[in-house]
């Protein structure tokens, strides 16, 4: 597999989670990975900040440079882009990974929330992209990565949380255009997805399930081995997909053991939002029934 070793990446929500498992992947090759987060100092309720994520990333071999930046605010992210470009000497890849989420249906739903997930979602992807750019389009091989879900305009994914999923969407909705806007320039714009829940912060934090979903979840690794193996594709070329993690890990990267990824393998995986129907997990993949998750 080829190496991101000398590689430029940018990611924001980087200090924990899959941000910051992305960037420990990345790391393991050589990779600069530029932190660009909101979590400066000791969070109560979220471990990791900025700082410890950088401390990790230079222990896993990468060079880091943690940068305190909330995505909502442009003159932070150009900041933060500028910086990043003048510490590594350029950016080759983008991967917007920070994401706000409120599962509220609309008679409860605060709109302070709508607007924070509108404006880290949706619109902070969109800034983060076009800031990076003038980078990315001087890179050899550049990636813009978006964690969003492939678009099954379904109205099973809506109902119940229409806010959070327009928001989620409109990710996705973004690597459509993009993708088809910067072929010409040569960077690929692609989105990564989980077949099953991710064991993060943000899962364990749902009131009554988050535990119960942790057990039955796949660790952020399955989704960092993934974008690894986005990354090392031609941006040429490899462009404009909606990627399930474990079978685009089976079907192009060959990998036929995911028992690795599990936290608990005396439970089922529970499946995630989001997942189309005809999409068929790998060989030996089984997931739990819906039912079971009630």
């Amino acid at each position: 597999m080829a190496s991101l070793k000398g590689k430029t990446l940018f990611i924001t929500g980087a200090s924990r989670g899959i941000g910051l498992a992305i960037a420990l992947r990345a790391a393991r090759d050589g990779a600069n990975v530029a932190i660009a987060a909101k979590t400066a100092d000791p969070h109560p309720k979220l471990e990791g900040t900025i700082h410890t994520a950088a401390a990790e990333i230079e222990k896993a071999g990468g060079k880091a440079l943690p940068i305190m930046c909330d995505i909502r605010h442009e003159e932070q992210v150009e900041a933060a882009v500028a910086k990043t470009a003048e510490t590594f000497g350029g950016i080759d890849i983008c991967v917007n990974n920070a994401s706000a989420i409120s599962l509220t249906p609309i008679d409860q739903q605060d709109f302070k929330r709508v607007d924070l997930m509108f404006g880290i979602n949706t619109r902070g992807t969109l800034l983060t992209s076009k800031i990076c750019l003038p980078y990315l389009r001087k890179a050899q091989n550049p990636h813009i990565l978006m964690l969003s879900p492939p678009l099954d305009m379904q109205a099973k994914w809506f109902a119940g949380h229409v806010a959070y999923s327009i928001a989620k969407y409109g990710m996705s909705l973004s690597v459509l255009g993009l993708a088809e806007e910067l072929k010409k320039d040569g960077v690929a714009v692609n989105a990564l997805w989980p077949r099953t829940t991710i064991a993060t912060a943000a899962l364990s934090n749902i009131p009554g399930a988050g535990d119960k979903l942790a057990r039955m979840s796949r660790s952020p690794e399955i989704l960092a081995d993934a974008a690894h193996l986005i990354f090392t594709q031609p941006s040429k070329s490899f462009t404009g997909k909606f990627l399930i993690d474990d079978s685009f890990l089976h079907e192009t990267g060959g990998v036929t053991d995911f028992e690795k990824y599990r936290l608990d393998a005396s439970v089922p995986l529970a499946p995630d939002f989001f997942v189309p129907a005809d999409s068929q997990p790998p060989p030996g993949v089984q997931l739990a029934r819906l039912s079971m998750l009630k």
